[in-house]
Formats: structure tokens, C-alpha cells, sequence
């Protein structure tokens, strides 16, 4: 087996509260380490350890990284590896790993293979036969779940949706017959344009609205898509990438129960306002419960 490198052998030691810990040495391969996604109090004990044994760490930025190995007192050579380099670096990390070394893979926050492109160093490794382990702890995804009050049972991440309006709704579209709890990504300028297409697609459905996680201004805010698409419409965009969980669809109401509704709040309130109403009462798609309104109108002006 190849030597490893004088910082693998000299000085594999990580701090934490103001001591210094011995790391392990590792068999060679890679490895696959989550690291907190704000809090940096999150990270685990083995995570520490395989990041300060390792004799390489590729990472998402090493301008993020290097913070959290500073915190911990761990002086791993870092090399980035992200969705702009990707094919260039991969070659030169699986040299290194049939050299006998041991690279570990972290994103910036959270698991890495989740909304990145770690999964093809993953691929590559194990198709050439090289060891591969991972290191499990914090996720976005998981814990937006988590406090989110809506059902875990089953649920479907969708990553980041396209920010193009038209791609955006045929993909909503097609997310909306999915019977799970949805996760998806969206970053604060796009926010409100993205509640706005959720509500208008998925109705009155439940949703949380999960940001800054783990971190001083942490924020779930829940409610039902229309309401946090009216608020977020009038707020400046938040900082920072968010999750927002929405709860399954409901069981599809009959157009008769959908009507029973409709026709009494068409008395008292305007189209736009009962169609509103209705929607959120029944989880139906806004565009359905217009439809139904507008017949039921037209029925009423032909008497």
C-alpha cells in the first residue's frame, strides 16, 4: 500500500472544546461525510474524525469548508468539486484514490449526493472496485420534515423546480398527482412567484415554509398555500435557500360536494373570493373550482 502523505501521518487529530482528539486511521477509499447545515455544533464525532484522517476533502467552496475545519481544528487539504468542474476533477480524485489515498466528499451544508453532483464520483468509485463508506447526520430535507407537522410516512423530494414560469407549472402540474408529502428547494427571489404557481395548482393543501434551519433566525411558517402565497407576495424575499414541505393530496371530492359549497359562498362573496374559499376547503385546484364556479354562474343566468 502506498505511503500516505506527512499530513496523514503527522497530524490527525481534530478539537473540540478545547481538546485535541486522535482520529483513527482509515482504510483507503471514500467517503461520504454530512456536515451541519447552520448550526456547526450538528456535525458528529466520526465525521470529524474521517475529515481529519482523510487526506483530501472535496468540497462544494473551500472558502465554507475551511471555516467549518478551523472551527474544529482540522487542517485537511481541501479541493473543490462542484457542478462547474465536475468532470475535471473527478479524474484527478480517482487518481488519488488508486493511489491507496482516502478522499472524503462534503457539500457546503447537509448531505452531499442531495441537489449535487457527488453521486458520479460515488458511481465512478464503486464501478472501479474502491471502498466507499458515509458518515450520516444532517439534512435539509429531513428535518423540514421533521418540524414541518405534516405527514413523514411518504414523502417525495423534488429538488429545485425549474425557474421558468411555463416549465414551472407543467412541473407542478405533474407533482400534483403524486399521493406523498412534497419537499422541494427555492431560493428567496424566486419564492413568491413559486407559491403563487403552488397555490394556484395544488388548491388549499397545508404547507410549511422551513428556513434558516438549525440557525439563530430559524423559521417554519405554516399555513395553507394560498395564505402563504399572499404573504410572501407582500413581504421583501427572505435571505437564504428555504424548504417548503406541502402536505399529499386530499381525497378527491365529488363535484357534487364541491358545488353543495360553492353555490352558498357565490351568495355571499365575490367569484374570486368564493372560488378562493372553496378551494381551500376541499384541496381541490383553484383552476378546477373556477371552472365549477363559472358553470355554476352561467347555469343561474339561464333560468
Amino acid at each position: 500500500m502506498p505511503n500516505r502523505s506527512d499530513h496523514a501521518q503527522g497530524e490527525k487529530t481534530f478539537r473540540v472544546a478545547g481538546q485535541a482528539i486522535a482520529a483513527a486511521d482509515l482504510p483507503p477509499g471514500l467517503y461520504v461525510v454530512a456536515t451541519p447545515i447552520g448550526n456547526l455544533g450538528d456535525i458528529t464525532l466520526r465525521a470529524l474524525a474521517i475529515l481529519a484522517s482523510a487526506d483530501v476533502i472535496a468540497c462544494e467552496d473551500t472558502r465554507v469548508s475551511r471555516r467549518l475545519l478551523q472551527a474544529y481544528g482540522i487542517s485537511t487539504q481541501l479541493t473543490p468539486y462542484h457542478e462547474h468542474n465536475a468532470d475535471q476533477a473527478r479524474p484527478r480524485l480517482m487518481a488519488r484514490l488508486k493511489a491507496g489515498e482516502r478522499a472524503a466528499l462534503i457539500s457546503d451544508a447537509g448531505t452531499p449526493l442531495i441537489s449535487d453532483p457527488g453521486f458520479k464520483l460515488v458511481r465512478a468509485a464503486r464501478e472501479a472496485g474502491y471502498h466507499v463508506s458515509a458518515a450520516p447526520g444532517p439534512s435539509s430535507v429531513l428535518m423540514a420534515l421533521a418540524v414541518s407537522g405534516l405527514p413523514t410516512d411518504r414523502f417525495f423530494f423534488e429538488g429545485f423546480l425549474p425557474p421558468k414560469a411555463g416549465a414551472r407549472r407543467t412541473r407542478i402540474a405533474e407533482l400534483a398527482r403524486i399521493p406523498a408529502t412534497l419537499a422541494l428547494f427555492e431560493t428567496g427571489p424566486r419564492l413568491a412567484a413559486t407559491l403563487h404557481d403552488l397555490a394556484e395548482a395544488l388548491g388549499g393543501r397545508e404547507a410549511a415554509l422551513c428556513r434558516e434551519l438549525t440557525k439563530f433566525h430559524e423559521e417554519v411558517r405554516r399555513g395553507a398555500l394560498p395564505e402563504l402565497a399572499k404573504a410572501y407576495a407582500e413581504d421583501e424575499p427572505p435571505r437564504g435557500e428555504m424548504v417548503i414541505v406541502i402536505d399529499a393530496p386530499r381525497k378527491e371530492p365529488a363535484a357534487a360536494d364541491v358545488e353543495a359549497l360553492l353555490r352558498p359562498a357565490l351568495q355571499r362573496l365575490t367569484l374570486k373570493d368564493a372560488v378562493a374559499e372553496v378551494a381551500s376547503m376541499t384541496g381541490q385546484a383553484r383552476r378546477e373550482v373556477y371552472r365549477r364556479a363559472l358553470a355554476l354562474q352561467d347555469e343561474a343566468k339561464a333560468r
